[in-house]
């Protein structure tokens, strides 16, 4: 049987040169965003395709990266166990209680958290993320928190930021202040 797509979402970078391109997929055992990102940044020149499977409860399991940081070919494959998730097969520290992915190159992940949890308002869920920072590759925990302040906006915070969300009905994120403005197409 074969994934069927549930929505589209296209971005456009407001504070770079840059744009990104998801599809949120429902599998037999789970979910896929399937993407591809793009950004220009002081440094930084990247082309980056992605895909992140979830189980049927929106726990992340696995995600991959490849493509293109400045010139130079890149892999990162991040994949979760018992003991917590591994970058390239090196166990990352202080990871088992992470149940979200977060590629911070794109704003496509923030659905993950906004469908597991269930929000409702005006209740702040605190999460740890195994987030993939770019374009230096490496993984860490990122402590966050998701609190639905109405249907259509979330307020996002992690240490030492935070701003509102806007969300398109299918979980993804139209407006990332100061990060990605976009649209969506769940038909």
């Amino acid at each position: 049987m074969k994934g069927s797509i549930k929505a589209r979402a296209t971005w456009e970078a407001l504070e770079r040169p840059g744009g990104d391109t998801c599809r949120l997929i429902a599998e037999p055992d789970g979910w896929m965003l399937v993407g591809h990102a793009w950004f220009r940044q002081p440094g930084c020149d990247a082309r980056l395709d992605y895909v992140v499977r979830c189980d049927r409860d929106w726990l992340s399991q696995s995600a991959d990266v490849t493509g293109t940081v400045s010139g130079e070919t890149v892999g990162w494959r991040l994949c979760r166990d018992a003991e917590g998730w591994m970058l390239n097969d090196v166990p990352v520290a202080n990871t088992a209680g992470c149940h979200d992915v977060d590629l911070g190159f794109t704003p496509a992940t923030n659905l993950l958290p906004v469908r597991r949890l269930g929000l409702q308002d005006g209740v702040a869920h605190r999460v740890d993320a195994i987030w993939l920072r770019v374009p230096e590759g490496r993984a860490e925990v990122l402590r966050q928190s998701y609190e639905r302040v109405d249907h259509r906006n979330i307020l996002y915070r992690s240490p030492g930021y935070e701003t509102r969300l806007e969300l398109h009905p299918s979980g993804f994120v139209t407006l990332y202040p100061e990060g990605w403005q976009g649209d969506v197409d769940a038909g």
